[in-house]
């Protein structure tokens, strides 16, 4: 794999580990029992299998470049959570997906 679906297979693994996270949020119970909840421990596996593959990625791509590349899972993960629990996206939302991605579309054309 080239470094740069490395880095897009961390962003979407790190996505989805937040979504794992939430819904083990959501259908545990409260102090201990929600961080033993088998959904919390999934959403930490995929966070260290997203670790694993930006790992792979920074070994090719400069930092300076790959971490803020990050920041578009800002956005995936706001669209996803209205997608799949109805959480508000209003138009400031929509400002700062559009802020993020053109931020990101400027460091890659420089």
């Amino acid at each position: 794999m080239t470094p740069y679906l490395w880095l897009g297979t961390a962003i979407l693994l790190g996505v989805a580990g937040q979504l794992v996270l939430k819904a083990g949020a959501e259908s545990s119970g409260e102090g201990l029992a929600q961080f033993l909840s088998p959904w919390t421990i999934c959403g930490f596996g995929i966070y260290f299998l997203s670790a694993l593959t930006y790992i792979v990625a920074i070994k090719k791509i400069p930092v300076s470049l790959a971490y803020p590349s990050v920041s578009i899972s800002y956005g995936l993960l706001a669209i996803l959570a209205h997608v799949l629990w109805r959480e508000p996206l209003t138009w400031q939302h929509w400002a700062g997906i559009a802020l993020i991605s053109s931020g990101i579309f400027v460091m890659f054309r420089a």
